[in-house]
């Protein structure tokens, strides 16, 4: 365990110490691999930026954007000198160029393959939306590669609670053998499950 002078879990906001470290496009271009990563995957637009600026408090730490396919990097984030929360650019944007595409899913795999210190990545889906294929087959590549799943439903103050719920009962069994845990309902807006998504994170990394 990495030792930190700040407690966990997270609570009030002076006690949150995050910065952004570094972008990179390739392993020669990553930090140490010294503290535990906790990786956020989804679709592009799915949300992830505005996740991990909810989870460490920050309004414009990691960078959002209307516009899909903004993040091309791998970018990673040092959370109160003890981990690293790591955003990975998102799959699914049809206007991004092929070849585009093919680098951002090398660079991703290279990611996910030889990061040692790699603890779960988290998963992020739209609640709104059905599991699309490029949602399966990250499932499918992290589960065959053992690498741990933390199942994320972001933009759940979109609906109401009962819609939020039946909707999360559908997208979990379809996701039962990837992640039996169930998945996390999230909220930006409303910092709905952030405390949940901390806990998991935390004791994934052994924090």
């Amino acid at each position: 365990m990495i030792e930190s002078n700040i407690s966990w879990p997270i609570g009030s906001d002076s006690d949150m110490d995050a910065q952004f470290v570094t972008s990179a496009f390739q392993q020669d271009q990553y930090p140490p691999a010294d503290r535990p990563e906790i990786a956020i995957a989804g679709r592009s637009n799915v949300g992830k930026s505005s996740l991990i600026n909810t989870l460490v408090k920050r309004r414009h730490l990691a960078r959002t954007s209307g516009r899909p396919g903004r993040t091309q990097s791998i970018n990673f984030f040092l959370v109160n000198g003890a981990m690293y929360l790591v955003d990975l650019p998102g799959y699914g944007y049809a206007r991004v160029p092929i070849k585009v595409k093919a680098s951002w899913k090398d660079m991703v795999e290279a990611y996910l393959n030889t990061r040692p210190n790699l603890k779960a990545v988290v998963v992020i889906l739209d609640i709104r939306r059905d599991l699309s294929a490029g949602d399966k087959d990250l499932l499918e590549w992290l589960e065959h590669h053992k690498v741990p799943i933390i199942l994320t439903l972001t933009k759940a103050d979109k609906m109401s609670k009962q819609q939020a719920r039946t909707q999360a009962g559908k997208i979990a069994a379809a996701c039962d053998m990837y992640a039996p845990l169930g998945p996390v309902l999230f909220s930006s807006k409303t910092r709905r499950g952030r405390d949940e998504l901390w806990k998991h994170i935390t004791e994934t990394a052994g924090i």
